[in-house]
């Protein structure tokens, strides 16, 4: 008996800066984040984009990323795709873009990834603060040049 549904594997989730699409259809991933640094908040970030690859299924779908903000339940962006995966062989590429995306307090924010409901993966996306150093004053005055 041929199966008529199988729920995808989820490949991989990576947050980026950018995602662009060559001719011949293969993706470059710009600036992949491990998490945000910045120098005071709020701060807003003008695109954040989302790279899910499906693979291992077969059926129709519908793709889910959602953004958390730290305390895990205020949904900051959601986005959602449809998808069809005809082979267990085969595989989906979805790209998700969140933009203007205002990040207010310091801690961890969640994406979460879920494929008809169904929880996939949930990863941590830290937002740090840190003020810009300060350049170190010198209490003592540079030697003067050689006078000629």
């Amino acid at each position: 008996m041929t199966p008529t549904r199988i729920l995808p594997d989820l490949q991989c989730s990576l947050m980026c800066e950018e995602i662009r699409q060559e001719a011949n259809g293969n993706f470059i991933l710009i600036g992949v984040i491990n998490f945000i640094r910045v120098p005071q908040l709020p701060v807003v970030a003008f695109k954040l984009s989302i790279f899910n690859r499906w693979t291992a299924g077969i059926g129709q779908f519908t793709e889910s990323v959602r953004l958390l903000a730290p305390d895990q339940t205020t949904v900051l962006r959601k986005g959602e795709v449809k998808f069809a995966l005809q082979d267990a062989a085969y595989h989906a590429t979805n790209v998700t873009l969140f933009a203007q995306v205002e990040f207010k307090t310091p801690g961890t924010y969640m994406v979460e990834v879920l494929v008809d409901d169904v929880m996939k993966l949930r990863y941590p996306i830290p937002v740090i603060v840190a003020p810009p150093q300060q350049p170190q004053s010198s209490t003592t005055t540079p030697p003067e040049a050689p006078k000629a």
